[in-house]
Order: structure tokens, then C-alpha cells, then sequence
């Protein structure tokens, strides 16, 4: 884009920043600069471009058109003049910012401790904000800017989104042993007549076991329906409740010892667990080296991280 060509150069890391952050707060944590200067070369960049670039809803900032279409050869001119002028790699020990995260308790319990000591001991100046979202309000966060990294089951992304697989898990189900027989596994009708609890963010969500059911037109049950991972199996005991749940989820019933976990009567599709981000992150510095720490962090690591703070 020509008009890119012609702006002045010390403008164009600022201008870069903005864009990905949507927020002057972050932008100026991001260039280590203050705010009221991030402010200033702002009004410039509108003045310069006749476009306000940012603009409020609600509580958020979101990019214009005119912003959307800067991202691209942005990229490619900041690229090439880092190349130009030998840029350093990215430092992860000075680099200091907030990386906005989605992520479940079911995540967070399997992800969260590995990657928070990595953070801690290769880059100190990385804070982590975590919220949770349904799979369509993440992706809808991820492309507004509202944040920067989304972990969970995405089967079907938009162009504008990037993803990439973390690990695999399947789906067990566990049920009070006082429920069960002590020798024969609960056939699929009797399974189906049982009272089940969903763990999910909103009552009529349809995950990979309800589809599973419809297509076979099948249907179960749903007494509880709840988004909390954790509370889930402390919910079943004592109960003829039947929860079905990623299996990482629950990996240690040594606690629960009325609980017996056993094989779903039918067949379910592996859960592929994975991180989601905006193609306009694809080739951020900071981003980039997260989204290799968070993979470093996953069950299928394979190696242990480098000591430079380089994963991979």
C-alpha cells in the first residue's frame, strides 16, 4: 500500500502496535513507551490516514476497514525493514506486556502450571489475563481483538483464524460404583436412561456427544448442564448421575472413591485440543514465542524447553 510507503518510518512500530493490540494502554506497554506519546502519534496516524482506525464499542476498541486492510502490507514492510536492518530476535527476558488468554478450567488445570513457570523463568515481563468463553464467542473475541490466544476444540474456524493442534483426549465416563453393576458394563440403552450431566458454558450447547447421539438418532437426558470442569465429578457422588468427560479431566479418582470411570457405550470421536489465534498474529514476535511456550507446555511435549527460552 503506497501510503504506507511515504509515512514517516517512527510511526509505523506504533502504528503496528495499535493495530494488534486495539487498546493505547497495551500498545504503549508494548513499545515501552507512555501512554499520552501512544495517544499523540494516534491522532497523527488519523490525521495522516483520514481514517479514525480505532473505534469504540462498548467497552472495546475494534479496527476499521481502513485498519484491516494497513494490517497486511504493514506486516510486510515491518518485516522487511527488520530484515534491512538486522533487527535482533525477539528477547522473552525483557520483553514486558499483557497476552490475553481463553482457556476453561480444564485447560487451565493442564496447561497453566507448566507455562506459568516457563514464564516465570524466561520471561518475567509476560502477564497472563485468562477468561473463558464458548468456542463461538472465543473466535468472535479473536477476530474484535479482544484477545490474543484461545485454547479448546475448534472444528470449524473461519479463513481469518489460525489454529494448531496441542494434544489428543478422549471422552470416559464415570458414574457412583453403588449405581453399577460390579461385573457388566452398562449397555448403550441403559447408559441413554440414565440422568446425565453436560459440562458446558450454555444449556443448549451441542458438543461432540450430542452430536454424536443425534446422528444416530439417539437422545439422552441432560439433568445438570454446568461449566465447571472441577466441580463436575464432586457433583455425581452419591448420585445415578452419569458424567462423560475428557479423560485428562480426570486422571486421579484416588480422591473419589465411590466413582468408577469406564468406557462410554458408544463410539466418540477424539477430542483434539488446540490453539486458536487471529492470522493477523501470525507473525508477531511475542505471540509467536507464547504460542511455542504454550506448545511446550502440553502433554505431547517432546522435549523439554531450551534454556535460551527458545521452544522449539
Amino acid at each position: 500500500m503506497d501510503e504506507l510507503k511515504r509515512i514517516d518510518l517512527n510511526l509505523l512500530p506504533t502504528l503496528y502496535a495499535l493495530l494488534m493490540e486495539g487498546h493505547v494502554t497495551r500498545a504503549a506497554l508494548r513499545l515501552n513507551k507512555s501512554q499520552p506519546a501512544v495517544s499523540h502519534a494516534l491522532a497523527q496516524l488519523r490525521g495522516y490516514f483520514g481514517d479514525p482506525l480505532l473505534v469504540r464499542q462498548g467497552s472495546n476498541m475494534i479496527l476499521t476497514n481502513k485498519s484491516l486492510q494497513l494490517l497486511g502490507p504493514l506486516e510486510k514492510i515491518l518485516s522487511e525493514l527488520n530484515i534491512f536492518l538486522g533487527a535482533p530476535e525477539f528477547d522473552p527476558a525483557s520483553y514486558k506486556g499483557l497476552i490475553r488468554l481463553s482457556l476453561s478450567d480444564y485447560s487451565s488445570g493442564i496447561v497453566l502450571p507448566h507455562l506459568t513457570r516457563l514464564l516465570r523463568t524466561f520471561a518475567p515481563g509476560i502477564d497472563l489475563g485468562i477468561s473463558q468463553a464458548s468456542r463461538d464467542a472465543a473466535l468472535a473475541q479473536l477476530r474484535d481483538g479482544e484477545i490474543d490466544l484461545a485454547l479448546g476444540i475448534f472444528p470449524v474456524c473461519p479463513e481469518d483464524i489460525s489454529r494448531e493442534d496441542l494434544f489428543e483426549d478422549h471422552f470416559t465416563s464415570i458414574a457412583d460404583s453403588a449405581q453399577l453393576s460390579s461385573t457388566e458394563p452398562l449397555s448403550l440403552s441403559e447408559w441413554l436412561l440414565r440422568p446425565h450431566v453436560m459440562v458446558a458454558l450454555r444449556p443448549d450447547a451441542q458438543d461432540e456427544i450430542e452430536q454424536t447421539l443425534a446422528a444416530q438418532n439417539q437422545y439422552r437426558r441432560l439433568m445438570l448442564v454446568m461449566p465447571h470442569w472441577s466441580a463436575a465429578v464432586d457433583t455425581i457422588v452419591g448420585t445415578d448421575l452419569i458424567l462423560t468427560i475428557a479423560r485428562r479431566s480426570v486422571q486421579d479418582l484416588s480422591s473419589y472413591p465411590s466413582l468408577r470411570a469406564f468406557e462410554p457405550p458408544l463410539s466418540l470421536p477424539s477430542l483434539h485440543y488446540q490453539q486458536a489465534w487471529h492470522v493477523r498474529r501470525n507473525h508477531d514476535p511475542a505471540h509467536l514465542w507464547l504460542r511455542n511456550a504454550i506448545r511446550a507446555s502440553c502433554p505431547t511435549s517432546a522435549s523439554p524447553p531450551d534454556p535460551s527460552g527458545r521452544f522449539g
